[in-house]
């Protein structure tokens, strides 16, 4: 049976900044209508190694990096603080894609976490706000009324809480992968050369 997915990547293809060809990437799967396109896996490990992966949202896709929100004290806040490095994975499967990044992490400035905070819908800052990010709570119930409460007593002007913001991810290492017939797919990595990047076709 045909795979639609199934779409040659050639190397001519591909932009030679991987910024530039994941941005596109990111674009044409929100053209195609693929629901929160910027949603991506986030892998993270402690001091010792033990990893653990979750899906964060990919805020913006920049020169110096690529950005996600959370907060300081959830495991992957906590794991950031002992091993500041990570690998990022958006896949969108009605294209058959995938992009794939790894780095050196770094939190955002107070500036820039405050900035996109105050972007975001009033529950959304409400909901930042009252929970401490991977704790044990007692029920939905008691987040619930704290989040209540908070909204009567602040009204719309939530304040950024110090346990919450952003972080971004300098890549050192891409790559992009497309979907072709019987499992053979088209690989290409991006590493660091002289004054620019390398890119590499890789065996499926």
């Amino acid at each position: 049976m045909a795979d639609d997915r199934d779409s040659p990547l050639e190397r001519a293809d591909l932009d030679p900044d991987p910024v530039r060809q994941l941005a596109r990437w990111l674009a044409e799967a929100r053209a195609a209508g693929i629901e929160l396109a910027e949603s991506a896996a986030l892998a993270t490990a402690s001091a010792d190694g033990a990893p653990s992966v979750r899906m964060v949202l990919v805020k913006d896709v920049e020169n110096d990096g690529l950005t996600f929100f959370t907060g300081y004290g959830s495991r992957k806040g906590r794991e950031l603080a002992e091993n500041p490095r990570a690998a990022l994975l958006l896949y969108w499967h009605e294209l058959g894609r995938q992009g794939r990044v790894e780095g050196a992490v770094e939190r955002m400035s107070a500036e820039e976490s405050d900035a996109y905070f105050r972007s975001r819908p009033l529950g959304s800052r409400l909901s930042a706000a009252v929970s401490s990010q991977s704790e044990v709570v007692e029920s939905r119930e008691q987040l619930e009324q704290a989040a209540a409460e908070l909204g009567r007593f602040v009204g719309e002007d939530v304040p950024r809480p110090e346990r919450w913001g952003g972080y971004r991810l300098r890549p050192v290492l891409w790559e992009f992968w497309q979907h072709r017939a019987d499992r053979l797919h088209d690989r290409f990595r991006y590493r660091p050369g002289d004054g620019g990047w390398i890119v590499e076709r890789l065996a499926p």
